[in-house]
């Protein structure tokens, strides 16, 4: 048997925005909180469930070095101009990581600076 990806974990200055401004992206609650730690995930499935669930970690150093590891995300009920808008009114910016202009998708940053990318197609809703 194979491992699932179950979690991820990011460390965060303000794990409470973080987690607020990934619940508007992806449509998540929050399921935990700790000292420190507020995990958010899909209403229905909660932990375990077969979409991972993404924790906030505090962490008051800076971030070092190249960010190694990003999220892509897909529309699920609106194309993709729609959704960059939206992404945009909840407190996404467009980041700059060297793109030429004519990829199909959208780099944008969250509150703290870390990139993702917005993609085109439309999936439909799990």
């Amino acid at each position: 048997m194979a491992c699932r990806i179950t979690e991820l974990v990011i460390d965060s200055r303000d794990p409470e925005r973080l987690a607020r401004f990934w619940c508007e992206v992806l449509g998540y609650v929050v399921l935990d909180r700790e000292e420190g730690f507020v995990q958010i995930g899909p209403e229905r499935d909660g932990s375990g469930g077969p979409q991972p669930t993404i924790g906030f970690n505090v962490s008051d150093g800076p971030r070092t070095g190249q960010q190694r590891l990003h999220v892509d995300v897909n529309p699920t009920d609106r194309d993709q101009d729609a959704e960059l808008e939206r992404l945009l009114a909840v407190g996404a910016v467009p980041a700059d990581v060297g793109q030429t202009g004519e990829e199909s998708w959208h780099v944008l940053a969250d509150p703290e600076g870390n990139v993702f990318c917005l993609l085109r197609r439309r999936l439909g809703r799990s």
